[in-house]
């Protein structure tokens, strides 16, 4: 899933896994849970969530290569959410995942604009108290997306598997959308 912060991929990404019975690889939550529960790899990457800046890429990767071993051990497919960021992670995830044999099938885009992903994500910050949803951590967050983030999805365009979906419609719509263009791709194979 390749989406700017507060387009929905928590929300889509659990209900893809739901329906088709996949792992949910979401590397946001898992760096999060590091730092509430204090560990080494938490206290290292806390500054980072903390600024909205992009977590090192080592770090990210060995997330990412450990929540694909364990969905490969649970049956195969997943769902990965938070993952790729930049155009070096989207090659070293395709090399990590072509290693394990689960590269990915379908790259999903969850289209949004700027000043609702502001408000949403101001909102969840009222709700959820998240510490990286302060408005100058969002702008940060935006501002990075759209300059490194944006090209991965030429990449995944390029090799014909990107599937994008209009994410400023409620989450329902969105979720019949993304379900619907899955299985049509599902359908092709």
């Amino acid at each position: 899933m390749v989406a700017p912060p507060g387009a929905g991929k928590g929300t889509q990404g659990a209900i893809i896994a739901k329906h088709f019975h996949l792992s949910r690889v979401a590397i946001g939550d898992l760096l999060r849970r590091h730092v509430s529960e204090g560990t080494e790899l938490g206290r290292s990457v806390q500054r980072y969530l903390e600024h909205g800046d992009l977590v090192p890429d080592d770090v990210v990767l060995e997330l990412m290569r450990q929540g694909l071993s364990e969905a490969r051990a649970a049956g195969g497919g997943y769902v990965l959410d938070g993952v790729p960021r930049t155009m070096a992670q989207a090659l070293a995830a395709y090399r990590v995942a072509l290693q394990l044999q689960m590269t990915a099938e379908v790259a999903l885009h969850l289209a949004a604009d700027d000043d609702e992903l502001m408000r949403r994500l101001l909102k969840r910050a009222e709700v959820e108290h998240r510490t990286d949803d302060t408005e100058l951590v969002i702008r940060q967050r935006l501002k990075l997306y759209r300059e490194v983030t944006q090209p991965v999805l030429q990449f995944y365009d390029r090799r014909g598997i990107l599937l994008t979906v209009d994410a400023m419609r409620p989450v329902e719509v969105v979720s019949a959308d993304v379900i619907a263009g899955l299985e049509a791709r599902d359908g092709h194979r």
